[in-house]
């Protein structure tokens, strides 16, 4: 059973900053598209941000300038960080490794989530 393990969630004041990270096992890491998903109260679980083919990032538009994705290939790890927060940015954030960077397929792999709350 493939574990994708999250950590870094939290409570935080509108306007500050948070990191996320997740840790992969090497053969997920390395073949496929490792990003993160949130899912706010009320809401479908939407796109945050994925790395894409040729080692792009596709950003939800809402986090754009805000939340930077990154990884380690050293730790098999990727990260988010999260700056400048809203409280719509309240969510359970999980990691997840896709086969396809453009579609959820069922062969995706999901970690447990991570809770971020952003107090007003």
């Amino acid at each position: 059973q493939v574990q994708l393990v999250e950590s870094g969630g939290g409570l935080v004041q509108s306007g500050g900053s948070l990191r996320l990270s997740c840790a992969a096992p090497g053969s997920i890491f390395s073949s496929y598209y490792m990003g993160w998903y949130r899912q706010g109260p009320g809401k479908q679980r939407e796109l945050v941000a994925v790395f894409t083919s040729g080692d792009g990032i596709n950003y939800a538009d809402s986090v754009k300038g805000r939340f930077t994705c990154s990884r380690d290939t050293s730790k098999n790890t990727v990260y988010l960080q999260m700056n400048s927060l809203k409280p719509e940015d309240t969510a359970v954030y999980y990691c997840t490794a896709k086969r396809y960077w453009f579609v959820r397929s069922p062969s995706d792999y999901w970690g447990q989530g991570t809770q971020v709350t952003v107090s007003s």
